[in-house]
């Protein structure tokens, strides 16, 4: 991994409630709050200028600025929400350009894993505990904000500890 382990240590116990936050919102309402979006770029502005050197810092910023573009015209076609669109685009700054390929798989396994756990979630009694949840009554759909917000965390704590 190319981000520094002690970046991602001083990234990690902002970003874990976020993250939790985010996945708990669209699963239980298919909506990622534009606060908690606000909140992780706050995140990476206050807390990347103690954890990363000044250049990288900004320049990470422009991962931001690329990934919001591309989501909003996946946004607008509905290959993927609004709101998985802006957390990603929040997340963005978070991830070395080097590491994109692992990223890449990161999100891939997450995703698939984030699909299946939800969909047997949903087959099983474990729906009783949050029965109000609007992602089980949506069939076409699936909360997105679960697995982005697992990779983010995966990512970072790879970072740790590879």
């Amino acid at each position: 991994m190319m981000m520094p382990a002690s970046a991602a240590l001083w990234f990690l116990p902002f970003v874990l409630p976020i993250c939790i936050w985010v996945a708990w919102s669209d699963l239980a309402t298919m909506k990622i709050p534009n606060k908690a979006v606000a909140a992780l770029i706050l995140v990476y502005l206050v807390v990347g200028l103690i954890a990363l050197p000044f250049s990288q810092w900004a320049w990470q910023l422009v991962h931001f600025a690329v990934v919001l573009a591309v989501g909003f015209i996946l946004a607008i076609v509905r290959v993927l929400g609004a709101g998985d669109a802006k957390f990603a685009a929040a997340a963005a700054p978070f991830i070395m350009v080097a590491d994109l390929v692992n990223l890449m798989a990161i999100f891939a396994i997450c995703t698939i894993i984030g699909f299946a756990t939800h969909r047997i979630a949903r087959a099983t009694p474990f729906r009783k505990l949050t029965p109000n949840w609007e992602s089980w009554e949506r069939t076409r759909d699936f909360p997105m904000g679960y697995p982005l917000a697992g990779t983010l965390l995966i990512y970072l704590l790879a970072a740790v500890f590879y």
